[in-house]
């Protein structure tokens, strides 16, 4: 898949200022405020940056961790994952594949069968409603 890239300037341009600093500066939003933490709607979450379908709200689920927490991404190429040793931990960073942009980290505490759990931040991603 070819990488989208763009300038800074782009990106800031495109994205509101809490998108720009999780998505394209590795940010958090605060825990229960995001758009879709408590969202139930039917759809295909999407790359707030890219528009690469990542995840389906099938597979979205209430963690009570106050992100959207998703048990396994879409089957494809559309996530990446790297070892995260900031803040003093070693954690799973997610992103988007297709352009680079966080998402959030992936944890082995999600429920079965594969035990994980996706914890994505709202302002990296877009709701297609189905």
């Amino acid at each position: 898949m070819p990488r989208i890239d763009k300038t800074d300037a782009e990106w800031r341009a495109q994205l509101s200022e809490m998108q720009y600093q999780v998505a394209r500066r590795k940010g958090t939003e605060r825990a229960f405020t995001g758009e879709y933490w408590n969202c139930h709607d039917n759809g295909t979450y999407r790359c707030v940056c890219c528009g690469e379908p990542l995840f389906s709200s099938e597979q979205k689920f209430d963690s009570g961790c106050g992100w959207p927490s998703f048990t396994a991404p879409l089957v494809g190429e559309g996530i990446a994952e790297a070892a995260d040793r900031s803040h003093g931990m070693v954690r799973t960073e997610v992103t988007c594949s297709a352009c680079g942009a966080h998402l959030g980290h992936v944890f082995p505490d999600g429920p079965p069968p594969a035990g994980l759990r996706y914890c994505i931040n709202s302002a990296s991603l877009r709701l297609e409603k189905k």
